[in-house]
């Protein structure tokens, strides 16, 4: 009796950090198009330019766009978009500050609010040990402002930590499956 209530709720626990898209009630309603405006850049650039991050953040979004589900994502000049990109340190107006240099690099925020920081004390870049990837990350952290919880599937991009460049970026299976599941009826 013991084992099993043990073993059930072992399931339970496993079930919910396999898939954490299912727990997350927030979300986008129908829409399926958003627009984006990055409000500020990274002070902490390594051999990337402020053009560099626009080309990388629709990058970014165009891995979403890939899971083949209907999203469109449309660069903003407007402070009224729907998402919200920041680049800010230390305490910065949310519960979240940031820790400096080599920690938390960024976080998302869950439907509908739509706003994204990374932590500008990280220097930032594009290449392979030229400061922490910015294209890893934000696709990480666009996936928790379109509902998307952490992983532990270790191909996942939602994984929890930062496991350094990524050559090529796409969505796992189990990314597809819940942002599937997050934008479902």
């Amino acid at each position: 009796m013991a084992t099993t209530l043990l073993r059930t709720f072992v399931l339970k626990i496993n079930f919910k950090f396999l898939y954490s898209y299912f727990c997350q009630k927030a979300k986008w309603n129908k829409r399926k198009e958003f627009d984006y405006h990055i409000f500020n850049y990274p002070s902490k650039k390594v051999e990337i330019t402020n053009a560099d991050v626009d080309r990388i953040i629709d990058s970014a979004w165009s891995v979403w766009s890939g899971a083949k589900i209907g999203l469109k994502f449309t660069s903003s000049n407007l402070e009224t978009a729907t998402i919200k990109i920041f680049f800010v340190a230390g305490n910065h107006s949310d519960k979240w500050p940031f820790d400096g240099e080599g920690h938390v690099l960024g976080h998302g925020f869950y439907p509908k609010d739509g706003i994204i920081h990374f932590d500008d004390d990280e220097k930032w870049g594009d290449k392979k040990g030229k400061g922490k990837q910015l294209l890893y990350v934000a696709v990480h952290e666009f996936g928790h402002a379109l509902g998307l919880g952490h992983s532990n599937d270790s191909s996942s991009i939602m994984l929890r930590s930062y496991t350094g460049y990524r050559a090529n970026i796409v969505l796992s299976q189990d990314d597809i499956d819940g942002i599937k599941e997050a934008f479902s009826g």
